[in-house]
């Protein structure tokens, strides 16, 4: 839970919780991000397939903690505030680390795990105390940033440079913790190699999960899916540039809005999860969709400050909880635990293309239209995104 949250945190934690003070300090507007963004899921897309075929083959342990590794070294980088193509570079570099030996060897632990506890409740779980990491992790962080912003030079004509600082502590606390976590995955996990990285006929037997899963329907459904989900993911992304210009809360108030909001995560993806055990997965996907595709709507025609707190919440909500439980779907489809791997990673090719496409679509259209229509725009897109997933969630119900 801890690791799976923290390979993530400097590439996505920063850009989240602190986006109105990143965009300051770089200099950037949402559209340039957007389009460094796309950087990192094209490495990314790249990375995900290979990465599931080599979870099949080796050691959790040593996979997890090479990529943590890696990610920290970029948060050193990003420590000396580089240019707009060295950010693009290090994005580039992150897409790789934190995906290709670190993903897929995740989650088909976390299957084999459920083979014992539970699927829902093992995803769930995962997901629940990844969320429950981010919230508590983003708190202090806060914390670190509120500090940096209220010092006396802050009313300065020097209050940029405030900013710079403010963040270079915020980079370093979670590059700590990236190191960190590499440390607790070597010294807790076993070292298990996948027998069959022992295998003479390990090239057969890759090209045949390869082609297995190529030619499997319901691992393609899947991926939309997952694709629907986590671009209601990453809008979450875009909360605190809302909370600024529509909600007109400060730099401050907007990264302790997001955090609290985050604090749903945990509770929502666990409750998902056990309720999947006692549910069918299909349904409980089909249901969530519904919420998420109402509230997004709702976000899109109302400008009631009460009414959109609400919707957020059921929004945030409704992703929280798809995430939970959208690999449990692995398990309702009979996909062979041999091949989680593969399946995961051919799943994760398609749906994670949102990190390509997605930030560099909304900023475009945020920065066409500033303020409350441009958001209402954005939240027209991810109900229209919420349909898709609904459509083949029903779908995947009827292949399986």
């Amino acid at each position: 839970m801890f690791a799976g949250e923290i390979i993530y945190s400097l590439p996505f934690h920063i850009t989240r919780f602190y986006r109105p003070t990143f965009l300051e300090v770089f200099q950037l507007n949402n559209t340039q991000l957007g389009d460094i963004f796309s950087v990192y899921g094209i490495m990314a897309m790249l990375a995900y397939f290979p990465g599931g075929l080599i979870a099949d083959l080796f050691s959790a342990r040593k996979l997890m903690s090479i990529s943590l590794l890696a990610t920290a070294l970029g948060g050193v980088y990003l420590y000396t505030l580089p240019s707009a193509l060295g950010l693009t570079v290090l994005f580039a570099w992150w897409g790789l680390s934190s995906v290709m030996l670190f993903w897929a060897a995740m989650i088909k632990a976390t299957r084999e795990i459920g083979v014992i506890s539970g699927q829902g409740f093992a995803f769930g779980v995962l997901e629940g105390g990844r969320g429950l990491v981010a919230s508590v992790v983003a708190s202090v962080g806060v914390v670190i940033l509120a500090a940096g912003l209220i010092e006396p030079s802050f009313s300065s004509l020097d209050s940029s440079l405030d900013r710079r600082q403010a963040l270079q502590s915020v980079v370093a606390y979670y590059t700590g913790l990236t190191i960190l976590a590499a440390m607790i995955i070597w010294l807790i996990l076993p070292n298990n190699t996948v027998s069959a990285g022992r295998s003479k006929n390990l090239r057969f037997k890759v090209q045949g999960d390869f082609l297995a899963v190529l030619a499997d329907g319901r691992v393609w459904l899947q991926g939309g899916i997952v694709l629907a989900i986590y671009c209601g993911f990453k809008a979450l992304d875009n909360y605190g540039v809302y909370a600024v210009q529509v909600l007109g809360m400060s730099e401050v108030e907007s990264a302790e809005f997001v955090t609290l909001l985050s604090y749903s995560r945990p509770i929502a993806a666990i409750v998902a999860g056990l309720l999947v055990d006692k549910w069918i997965a299909n349904k409980m996907v089909i249901l969530l969709f519904t919420v998420a595709a109402i509230s997004s709507l709702m976000l899109g025609v109302t400008n009631i400050t009460q009414l959109l707190l609400i919707n957020l919440i059921f929004v945030s909500v409704s992703v929280y909880a798809l995430r939970g439980v959208q690999f449990t779907l692995l398990e309702s489809s009979h996909i062979d635990v041999k091949r989680t791997g593969a399946a995961v990673g051919l799943i994760s090719l398609l749906g994670y293309t949102p990190d390509i496409f997605f930030a560099s679509l909304t900023g475009r259209i945020l920065d066409a239209n500033p303020g409350l229509i441009g958001f209402q725009y954005y939240f027209f897109v991810l109900t229209i995104i919420s349909i898709l997933g609904l459509l083949l969630s029903i779908a995947l119900r009827k292949a399986n």
